[in-house]
């Protein structure tokens, strides 16, 4: 049979045509089941990071069942906009999600969608200070981009398979029934892929609840605690009253950074911090002093060190911006305030502190040393501008070195500050000068992180090299006037810790005077640096009544 020469121009053309359609379908195919899969994977998505696991994501979201089913039921002309506005809000509700994964790694706790937006800032100024201002300016951009790319997406991924659903709707009608049958089945026998893991998922339907139940009380959370903050029992003490106990000592309160229980029990770190611990006890009953120990509860865990500094000296809970920043303008009587109102000079020694810090006048010092008035000459340490020993030796030379009166001091150790990348060793005390002997050991201001299985034993040394300090700093310059209380302000992220550490943290009363510690005698700690196991539990804002009512007239 013989073909014309249009027909034989037509035959390729026709194979090319079925070959642009088959290519069509394929890519169109994809990119449904992308959708998803996208929609899936933030539908199962668990809120929390020890929970993230590929088992989380082998489950049956019964928003899933239900947005199918509402796609069904909706009037064809307004299920393009319903797809689109249940897609655009899964989009922020994932958003929160990766918020409150984020916030359970580092801070153990979910996010506050009303009072956690001011720690965006700190945790920018922390990316600056561990990657550089380039590295800081990049993830703020990539976030920014990141978020509006998963609303923009999960908005055109609803709407994909809402015309998918619709275009098949007797078969999406009957999975809807299926599924929404076997998740019934699966939540009242609780059907477990493994444990902990329910098939039966309900995320984010309990995620938004919580979220909205928490955005209530966080609205009403300035008004609870300024109404707590307003009664204090010590306001009215006289100043003749106030601290009788330590009248004539040089009182050093030092916060080190990320010492929480974990160190000390029941993980890795605690036989060497431990040993640490004994030994400083050793040492310090050769040098003629005493020491007891017991636990407190931080309102925080893995960062927020203000935060529990705040909780401490002020004996409220301070667990929040808002409420710190509520606190530090109001008129409430602080631990140092109350040393101050005793007669003794208060100053503070904070090297992690680079600008303007109003707050320094709240809590009653007279002098506050930063970074800037340090005089710190030497590398920096990663995260901490300058060595614990450094900051120690300073206290000396400008402040208890001086006939000055009675000292109390307050100072936030840094040398135990994630990321662990760069640790001073102690030198002699005598060669500390102005910081330059320590050139050499630090690893400047970008130092890389540990590796996934050195960091670990990176932190133990933070601690183990701040804590051999703080008993040397004894050693050297204890007299009977010293009293030195030190505790962590919280434990280290899960991260470090595992799952389910808790907030507590270790204090330690150190004296050379037996009356001061005899104050004391009646709170069940235990004797030595190493708190016992079974030693009282305080909550963090219950030590200043405590310690104020032990030394007080």
């Amino acid at each position: 049979m013989l073909t014309t020469e249009n027909e034989t121009e037509r035959e390729p053309a026709s194979e090319s045509a079925d070959e642009t359609r088959r290519w069509r379908r394929v890519v169109a195919r994809v990119v449904t089941v992308s959708a998803f899969l996208f929609v899936l994977a933030a539908l199962v998505m668990p809120d929390e990071f020890a929970r993230l696991t590929p088992a989380a994501f082998v489950r049956v979201p019964v928003e899933g069942i239900v947005g199918v089913g509402l796609v069904l039921v909706t009037p064809e002309r307004a299920r393009r906009y319903v797809a689109l506005a249940a897609g655009g809000l899964l989009g922020v509700v994932t958003v929160v999600k990766v918020l409150d994964v984020g916030f359970d790694a580092v801070l153990v706790r979910p996010f506050d969608l009303v009072l956690d937006w001011p720690l965006l800032r700190p945790a920018v100024e922390f990316v600056d200070g561990s990657t550089g201002r380039a590295g800081a300016i990049a993830a703020v951009v990539l976030v920014v981009v990141l978020v509006i790319a998963v609303v923009a997406l999960m908005a055109v991924s609803a709407l994909r398979l809402s015309g998918v659903a619709v275009r098949h709707g007797r078969g999406a009608a009957w999975t809807v029934v299926v599924l929404g049958v076997s998740w019934v089945v699966c939540a009242a026998f609780g059907v477990r892929v493994v444990d902990g893991v329910p098939v039966a998922s309900r995320t984010d339907a309990v995620l938004a609840y919580d979220h909205a139940r928490q955005v209530r009380a966080s609205l009403n959370d300035r008004e609870e605690f300024a109404k707590a903050a307003a009664v204090d029992a010590f306001r009215n003490v006289p100043s003749g009253k106030l601290l009788t106990g330590l009248r004539g000592k040089d009182v050093v309160l030092a916060f080190v950074e990320s010492y929480g229980r974990s160190a000390v029990e029941g993980s890795q770190y605690a036989p060497h911090v431990g040993a640490v611990l004994d030994d400083g006890t050793r040492r310090l009953r050769a040098a003629g002093y005493s020491a007891r120990s017991g636990w407190l509860t931080s309102p925080t865990a893995g960062g927020g060190s203000w935060l529990a500094q705040a909780t401490l000296l002020s004996g409220l809970r301070v667990d929040n911006p808002q409420r710190y920043s509520t606190l530090v303008h109001s008129d409430r009587l602080t631990l140092n305030g109350a040393f101050h109102r005793a007669g003794s000079r208060t100053v503070a020694l904070m090297p992690a502190i680079t600008r303007a810090w109003p707050e320094g006048s709240f809590y009653g010092f007279d002098k506050v040393y930063d970074d800037r008035d340090l005089g710190y000459r030497g590398p920096r340490f990663s995260f901490a501008t300058m060595p614990d020993q450094y900051t120690l030796s300073v206290l000396e030379r400008t402040e208890r070195g001086k006939d000055r009166g009675p000292v109390m001091a307050e100072t936030a150790l840094v040398s135990s500050h994630a990321p662990w990348a760069s640790i001073p060793r102690l030198i002699p005390w005598n060669q500390v000068g102005d910081g330059s002997v320590f050139d050499g050991m630090g690893k400047g201001y970008n130092a890389p992180w540990p590796s996934g299985g050195r960091i670990r034993g990176e932190y133990r040394k933070s601690i183990e090299y701040t804590l051999n300090t703080l008993v040397s700093y004894v050693e050297t310059y204890g007299d009977d006037d010293l009293v030195l209380v030190f505790l962590g302000d919280h434990q280290p992220a899960p991260l470090i810790t595992g799952p389910d550490a808790g907030h507590d943290v270790p204090i330690t009363i150190v004296a050379k005077d037996k009356a001061v510690l005899d104050r004391v005698s009646g709170w069940g700690w235990q004797d030595g640096l190493r708190p016992a196991k079974n030693s009282p539990v305080w909550p963090m804002d219950a030590f200043r009544n405590r310690f104020l009512t032990a030394f007080g007239g």
